[in-house]
């Protein structure tokens, strides 16, 4: 489950890739180019999140909750998950319904 994107090039999701927004997160969705393993990469940028502290428990929080629900990963699909502000004061039940809901919805729209 720990592969992840890593390169500033495989983040950047045009306005053709899937797109699906909570109050929690962003996530995008798009063919991967290496076929057979699902790949994500998780964002918390510094203006969201001024603490460095804030921005290490967004992804932590993501990570956690995409471990979760890694079953439903499309082996297809690189995810991007951009943390939002309230993800801070979301309970663990709540995101992972959340993420769950997002990969659905996403590899519908990819379909």
């Amino acid at each position: 489950m720990r592969n992840t994107i890593k390169k500033h090039s495989d983040f950047i999701m045009d306005e053709t890739c899937a797109t699906f927004k909570t109050p929690l997160f962003i996530a995008k969705a798009r063919k991967t180019i290496f076929p057979g393993d699902a790949r994500f990469g998780l964002v918390a940028a510094k203006k969201t999140f001024k603490l460095a502290v804030h921005r290490n428990r967004a992804k932590r929080l993501l990570r956690a909750w995409l471990i979760e629900n890694q079953n439903i990963l499309n082996p297809e699909l690189d995810y991007v998950f951009i943390a939002r502000a309230s993800i801070l004061e979301s309970s663990k039940e709540n995101g992972v319904i959340q993420i769950k809901s997002a990969l659905m919805s996403l590899d519908n729209k990819n379909d």
